[in-house]
């Protein structure tokens, strides 16, 4: 049996899924979390294989969720499903530990097709993400700055953009105020900006938070 959490902060997403899930042989609901900070809690003592893992979390954001379940949980395998689009951040969670990446949207045969493959110990790649990768080894893609920033870099980011200030972030991830101002100057170099505020407008143009 498969045991499965699902983390998404609205409920009417985690009942679509659970339905979904709920007549498919071989698979068991583990826990529900609306939360990062409630799903880690429950894997303390909630036994789970494979996670379905929205980005778009309270407090600890599903960026934060992953690098924390990779620290903890290395076994645990962890399919990331999204309402952003592959383009947006596919590549980049993929690169930094995530098992598969899916929309959404996708239909039931597809999200069932996912779980059985990154259960197998193999990495789920979409259609979509398939041709972006092949765009990438071909060296044909241009793609954004922010697709390149480490793991740490892409959760520093994405907090100074929803306006956190230095301290909050060091004081959220752990890590001194020296080592995130670090961050903060190579984000602004990486991605060519100035200034929080164009930090914030970056993110908000390429539709990686809601203006």
């Amino acid at each position: 049996m498969l045991r499965i959490a699902i983390v998404d902060d609205h409920e009417i997403v985690r009942a679509g899924f659970r339905e979904m899930l709920s007549e498919e042989t071989g698979l068991q609901i583990a826990f529900e979390a609306a939360s990062g900070e409630e799903a880690l809690a429950l894997l303390r003592d909630t036994p789970c294989d494979l996670v379905l893992l929205d980005l778009s979390l309270p407090g600890q954001s599903g960026i934060d969720v992953l690098r924390t379940l990779r620290q903890r949980h290395a076994a645990l395998r962890v399919l990331v499903l999204s309402g952003f689009p592959e383009e947006r951040y596919a590549l980049a969670m993929l690169r930094n530990g995530a098992d598969g990446y899916l929309g959404k949207e996708c239909e039931r045969d597809e999200l069932i097709r996912a779980i059985h493959i990154v259960a197998q110990g193999r990495r789920y790649v979409s259609a979509r993400v398939a041709e972006l990768l092949a765009d990438e080894l071909a060296g044909d893609a241009s793609h954004p700055a922010h697709l390149q920033l480490s793991e740490r870099e892409l959760q520093v980011f994405l907090r100074l953009a929803r306006g956190e200030s230095v301290s909050a972030i060091a004081e959220a991830l752990k890590l001194s105020v020296k080592t995130v101002s670090t961050y903060r100057s190579r984000l602004l170099e990486k991605l060519e900006v100035a200034s929080n505020a164009e930090l914030a407008a970056y993110a908000i143009r390429h539709g990686l938070i809601l203006p």
